[in-house]
């Protein structure tokens, strides 16, 4: 076995260790006492409501979708913006290009009722 694997196994074997002895310990000392509160699922400190296994509407996924999408633009137009001066025309063009994409297909949901909570279908 090649000797510099060694001590990355060594600290694998001693960091694993540590964990099964945390919770060994945790579970030896530490106090059990179920309660109705303790038991019961956590829903930011409202009282759950209804079944878990209820089906969500589709628009709240394409709205969480359509916000991811929105957010990684808002991510690539900072470096941009922060080089901006050294991609010159270029770099102006592409980001135009970019955005314009963008927005074609910002328009295009909005036409169709993405963004509208109504009972209209997509």
């Amino acid at each position: 076995m090649n000797e510099g694997y060694i001590p990355i196994l060594f600290m694998l074997a001693l960091a694993t260790a540590f964990c099964v002895v945390v919770v060994i310990l945790s579970r030896l000392v530490g106090k059990r006492q179920d309660s109705s509160e303790k038991l019961m699922a956590y829903e930011c400190g409202n009282i759950p409501t209804g079944n878990a296994r209820q089906r969500f509407p589709i628009k709240f996924y394409i709205i969480a979708m359509l916000f991811i999408v929105f957010d990684i633009e808002a991510m690539f137009l900072y470096p941009w913006a922060v080089i901006y001066k050294s991609l010159k025309l270029f770099g102006l063009i592409e980001m135009v290009l970019f955005v314009g994409i963008l927005l074609i297909g910002f328009i295009y949901i909005w036409k169709k009722g993405a963004l509208e909570w109504g009972s209209r279908n997509i």
